[in-house]
């Protein structure tokens, strides 16, 4: 069971909240090495930085530093790989997808006393540049290039259709508990698609433990991975409560077969 309530991870940096995520999600996960290797970069970068007084000098100092000479960037060619939104595999790599490269640069930025912040945009994670004397900039934390909302809105029209329009609150700044959420819908599809089961139910469980306790389409999520893992009658009491609770759902019709025919197999002990 998850140990942290959706409160205490609310008032996390959200890359200390991904390491104990993670942590839960993989009882294996080096979260010791990757705090060192964390605290490491945050030293070589306050050394690097230390006589540049100018904040929005800093800032670009920490976007050359972070993405040219120590060499992170997103992974075009394994964008969906677990590797992607494991810490300590993105640290190790200098490979990411927006989330988890984000959250490491957050960690450095507040680090520098820079005024970056994380944004929950609808087609991926963007860093947000508050300057107190200036309209916010943006920040594309795959590859450290700073964004328009002209490029943006051409992202949103590509993901939602040519008739979509930017919306404010669009920009605002992402509460940690909304990217978690976020960032734990991305690794449980990464590793169902690696065929990872029962790190998969892990991450689903952590869900349910802390972010959407009782959500009917993650328990019906959490009953495939059940079902995958041959533990057929926890998959028939999910699939079950998804039926009762979303009765209207198109799913629902498909999945009561699902569960007479998972009712016949024997009972299994795990």
């Amino acid at each position: 069971m998850f140990h942290y309530t959706e409160q205490e991870l609310a008032h996390m940096p959200l890359v200390e909240g991904a390491i104990e995520v993670t942590a839960a999600v993989d009882p294996s996960f080096p979260a010791g090495w990757v705090k060192v290797q964390l605290d490491r970069l945050a030293q070589e970068a306050e050394e690097a930085l230390l006589d540049e007084p100018n904040a929005s000098l800093r800032l670009d100092g920490l976007i050359r530093l972070f993405y040219r000479e120590w060499g992170f960037r997103g992974d075009h060619e394994q964008y969906f790989s677990s590797d992607n939104v494991f810490l300590d595999k993105v640290l190790e790599r200098r490979k990411g997808i927006p989330v988890s490269l984000g959250a490491i640069f957050l960690y450095l930025a507040d680090k520098l006393e820079l005024p970056v912040r994380g944004v929950g945009f609808p087609t991926q994670f963007v860093l947000k540049v508050e300057w107190y004397d200036a309209e916010p900039q943006f920040i594309n934390p795959f590859d450290g290039e700073y964004l328009s909302k002209r490029v943006m809105g051409a992202w949103l029209k590509g993901h939602r259709g040519p008739f979509s329009e930017l919306r404010s609150e669009y920009f605002n700044t992402a509460e940690t508990i909304d990217i978690l959420a976020r960032w734990l819908t991305v690794m449980k599809s990464a590793l169902l698609r690696e065929g990872l089961f029962t790190e998969a139910l892990r991450c689903s469980d952590v869900v349910l433990d802390a972010f959407r306790p009782g959500d009917p389409h993650e328990i019906r999520d959490r009953g495939y991975i059940y079902q995958q893992l041959e533990c057929s009658h926890a998959a028939a009491m999910d699939y079950e409560y998804f039926i009762e609770q979303c009765p209207e759902d198109p799913a629902a019709e498909l999945l009561k077969l699902q569960v007479a025919e998972l009712h016949k197999e024997p009972l299994t002990l795990h």
